[in-house]
């Protein structure tokens, strides 16, 4: 829940257009029920690099593989 009135396709969208995404965090922005998308990366790799970016950060613990 964003804590606001926008739907989770709206900030899907917004994060989407984001032209500075290390600068403006979008990949903070998780799911409700796991990390949510992500399309920054290489091709295909958004997911994993969101993960990647937030181990990173010390918001999400690394995983064993």
């Amino acid at each position: 829940m964003s804590g606001t009135r926008v739907s989770a396709r709206g900030v899907g969208t917004i994060m989407g257009i984001n032209p500075l995404p290390l600068i403006i965090p979008c990949h903070r922005v998780v799911a409700g029920d796991g990390l949510g998308g992500y399309s920054g990366g290489a091709d295909g790799q958004g997911l994993a690099t969101k993960r990647w970016l937030l181990e990173f950060e010390g918001a999400l613990p690394p995983t064993l593989f």
